[in-house]
């Protein structure tokens, strides 16, 4: 007898009850063919394809190639089951360019030097021309779509400009020197009597944040806006030819100029500037403090830049941004900011503070900068300084603004009128010669009606001798409205022995002051005028 193992006697049971579980469960699935069918490029087959394919590899497998664009009904990634269809559609595109013209527009500027009404073309309007690249979708030959992809300006339209007569009747007055001013957004000058007016610059684009004539009269510095927000840029700045001798032109590769750009004293060529940086959040830059000198000749090469001062911090308040004056001789250049007054030290490539202020707590997305200007033998700086108030918490809430003087040579700053406003902005007069052959000179300031509220109050020209003396309220007269906030201009002299006029803009309308007999005289009645200068 054969003995068997006690071992394998007690595994067979195991054994045959995992061999009854296996020949029971569901039979092995073999990978095979379907049959589908394909339509493509107007042609119709049945094919036969591994099961499991999708519809783009049931396409390949059927030899139809599919291009980038093409497309399926049902869509290339669906797995096609026995008996499945599928349709390809052919799609294909196009690029086209359509010229667009662009209609110029009419610019209609009012001239105070033509009769009330007479209208007179001053620039002949030119069309423009664009180019709109359009991309066009078909499917299976079809247009389907059609949308503009691109658009660019080749040729850029000239505005027409048609000069509307809107003369006043205002005497004309005799005037030394070049008195520029800023109207409807456009440049305009008045040369030996104020019935003579000339248009300088008539882009209509002007924002007169810089709006100066240089020293000789010759060229005039400003600032152009950009009203393109993806541009980045707030403003660019160019210099025009204004004597008539020739119509020079400059654009001087400068952006975001907002609170200084000026000529460099003694140079009839150099220019100073301080920029900012463009920011979509109010209120609308960050400064950066600079300050740059350039140089340009008239051909329209500019130099090489130089940076006095590196971007900064500024101070308090500093992402307003600083201003700057430089003093008639050119030795010495004054900043302000909200912080406090001072020179620049160019050596040093810094500061040196002279004034420390209370910086103003506005409040609002904006900063209080102290205006300044200097004496016209250099050896004083006016100013306007924040004073405390007692009773109030915060000194920075302070209503109180002081006219200040700071020497030069020696000596602390000093108060030369209290409770002027925020906006005094003083300047000081050229030197003026008594009949002992003294040479002295005045300060014209502005003077808030409402000394405590000179944020929103209305201000009235005063004229003061040097040392704060002798102050005398000359324009408007009592009762009517005040003058807003702005820069005076002295006469850069007399004609003809006659007085010093102190020029400034009224109701949007340019005045003539005589300091000696307080007279007033309207120069313009459009109502347009936003800055001037006179040299």
């Amino acid at each position: 007898m054969t003995r068997i193992n006690a071992s394998l006697v007690r595994l067979l049971p195991l054994a045959l009850l995992l061999f009854a579980l296996t020949a029971c469960g569901a039979p092995s699935v073999q990978r095979g063919a379907i049959q589908v069918s394909l339509s493509a490029d107007g042609s119709v087959q049945q094919v036969s394809v591994p099961a499991g394919s999708s519809t783009r590899q049931a396409f390949l497998a059927a030899g139809i190639e599919v291009g980038l664009l093409d497309r399926s009904e049902p869509p290339l990634f669906t797995v096609m089951a026995e008996g499945g269809e599928a349709r390809l559609i052919r799609v294909t595109e196009e690029l086209e360019i359509e010229e667009v013209v662009i209609p110029y527009e009419s610019q209609t500027l009012r001239n105070e030097s033509l009769p009330e009404g007479e209208r007179r073309l001053a620039q002949t309007g030119v069309n423009g021309m664009q180019e709109i690249t359009y991309r066009r979708l078909f499917e299976d030959g079809v247009e389907i779509s059609s949308s503009p992809i691109q658009t660019v300006i080749v040729i850029e339209p000239i505005p027409e400009v048609v000069m509307l007569g809107s003369q006043a009747l205002f005497a004309p007055q005799d005037i030394p020197g070049i008195l520029a001013y800023l109207s409807s957004n456009n440049a305009w000058i008045m040369q030996g009597s104020t019935g003579v007016r000339t248009p300088v610059v008539a882009s209509g684009d002007l924002d007169g944040r810089i709006f100066s004539l240089s020293p000789d009269g010759v060229w005039l510095l400003y600032t152009r806006k950009d009203d393109d927000p993806e541009n980045e840029v707030i403003n660019t700045l160019w210099i025009t030819r204004v004597d008539g001798e020739a119509e020079i032109t400059i654009d001087l590769k400068t952006e975001n100029v907002i609170h200084f750009a000026a000529w460099i004293p003694g140079s009839n060529n150099g220019i100073s500037v301080s920029t900012v940086a463009f920011t979509p959040n109010p209120p609308g830059w960050q400064a950066n403090n600079d300050l740059v000198l350039m140089y340009f000749s008239e051909s329209g090469w500019v130099g090489d830049r130089q940076t006095i001062l590196e971007p900064n911090s500024g101070g308090l308040y500093g992402w307003w941004g600083t201003n700057f004056s430089w003093s008639h001789d050119g030795e010495l250049l004054a900043y302000a900011r909200p912080d406090g007054v001072g020179l620049v030290d160019f050596d040093a490539g810094g500061i040196a503070p002279l004034l420390e202020l209370i910086p103003f707590q506005t409040g609002s997305d904006w900063a209080w900068v102290p205006s300044i200007d200097w004496a016209p033998d250099s050896s004083f700086l006016f100013t306007v300084s924040h004073a405390p108030q007692e009773g109030l918490i915060s000194p920075e809430e302070s209503p109180l603004f002081n006219l200040s003087v700071i020497p030069m040579i020696i000596g602390a700053p000093l108060p030369l009128a209290r409770a002027v406003g925020m906006f005094a902005g003083p300047v000081s007069s050229s030197a003026l010669s008594f009949e002992s052959g003294e040479d002295h000179y005045q300060i014209a300031h502005l003077q808030a009606i409402s000394a405590l509220e000179s944020r929103t109050s209305g201000y009235q020209l005063v004229v003061r001798d040097r040392d704060g003396s002798n102050a005398r309220v000359l324009f408007p007269p009592e009762g009517a409205p005040g003058l807003n906030p702005q820069r005076l201009a002295w006469s850069p002299g007399t004609l003809d022995g006659s007085g010093y006029f102190v020029a400034l803009i009224y109701q949007g309308n340019l005045w003539l002051i005589d300091v000696l007999t307080g007279q007033a005289h309207q120069l313009t009645g459009d109502g347009f005028v936003t800055v001037l200068d006179w040299r």
